[in-house]
């Protein structure tokens, strides 16, 4: 372990080291450079300092989690597309890309070469902007065409908000939707989101097939079980893209009673993917023993729609040669 100036840097494994660095607020974030992974958020509440997102006690068992097939791509980049692709194809140029199946016949985060579970590199610690930055390089071929080099930069402010930058090019035309898989829970890794309440800045989100794949059709969450327009206890089975209205506002709040803790998210994305879940396996071990279940976190997975190149309708997600990808997704923590 070694320090330089505000982060500490922790060799793990390997290629896999951890890197902690915190605000003058007392917040404390600790990130792996394997998958660019959240592994812990603690945030000071009245109740006491907290950890804010699910995960599992270790590296090891995240690396574990995805050798077995199991893994719920807890707080990691994921990519290079976020969601689910129809029958692992689309078009481009005139031709068919055929991705891998692995989420039954159809593709989901990226597939086999997914950013996930890859060891990233650590470019460097800006003390003054207190920002780590982490870069990949995903081969042309993985399925998917073009080399892409990416860039993925974690801020942490005094402000109490964790950014998170994306940048990328690529050498070939090519598909890419990144996102951070973060699950959070503002009552801490053991508490119940149901008991949470949440706001979305929609009116609508997208349909879905019996696959969970977009119909291309769109449902007014006006009278739906889903209606976030006004915060409301979180409900479980929340599996669903919600199109923002704007990015002025914040996408979605997330409210603790029990903590006083609010979060807002901001992004600059058409849409936010949010998913109620959390149980992992029994052969994985999560943080503090604590045993997850289906309510246990909420994701809010900024991005384009899902299977967006299948429908001429839906946000492009086409990166071309010579162009720049950029996303931006802030947290912001208000501690009453």
């Amino acid at each position: 372990m070694h320090s330089k100036n505000n982060v500490i840097i922790t060799p793990v494994k390997n290629n896999v080291s951890l890197y902690k660095i915190t605000n003058k607020n007392g917040i404390e974030i600790n990130i792996t450079n394997y998958g660019a992974t959240l592994l812990s958020l603690y945030v000071p509440t009245k109740n006491g300092k907290i950890d804010v997102v699910l995960g599992f006690h270790s590296v090891d068992e995240y690396i574990k989690a995805f050798e077995i097939g199991a893994s719920p791509y807890f707080n990691a980049v994921v990519g290079r597309f976020a969601g689910r692709i129809k029958n692992a194809q689309f078009q481009l140029n005139g031709k068919t890309i055929q991705l891998d199946q692995n989420h039954g016949k159809h593709h989901l985060h990226g597939g086999k070469h997914q950013l996930s579970n890859v060891a990233w590199n650590f470019e460097n610690y800006n003390e003054e902007t207190n920002t780590l930055t982490f870069s990949y390089f995903s081969k042309a071929n993985e399925f998917y065409p073009g080399d892409v080099t990416i860039e993925v930069v974690y801020t942490l402010t005094d402000e109490n908000e964790l950014n998170i930058k994306y940048k990328a090019t690529t050498t070939e035309d090519t598909l890419l939707n990144l996102t951070n898989h973060a699950y959070f829970n503002l009552d801490g890794i053991s508490g119940n989101t149901l008991d949470q309440k949440l706001q979305i800045n929609a009116e609508k989100f997208l349909e879905l097939d019996d696959e969970n794949i977009p119909t291309g059709n769109f449902i007014p969450m006006e009278n739906h079980a889903f209606d976030f327009r006004s915060s409301k206890n979180v409900v479980a089975g929340i599996d669903h893209c919600f199109v923002l209205k704007n990015n002025k506002e914040p996408a979605a709040i997330l409210e603790s009673v029990k903590n006083g803790l609010t979060m807002k998210v901001y992004t600059d994305q058409p849409a936010v993917q949010i998913y109620v879940g959390g149980k992992t396996s029994d052969e994985l071990q999560n943080k503090e023993s604590v045993e997850y279940h289906t309510e246990s976190g909420i994701c809010f997975e900024t991005q384009v729609f899902p299977d967006a190149p299948n429908h001429e309708d839906f946000p492009n997600a086409i990166l071309r040669k010579g162009e720049t990808y950029q996303q931006n997704t802030t947290f912001q923590f208000i501690i009453s």
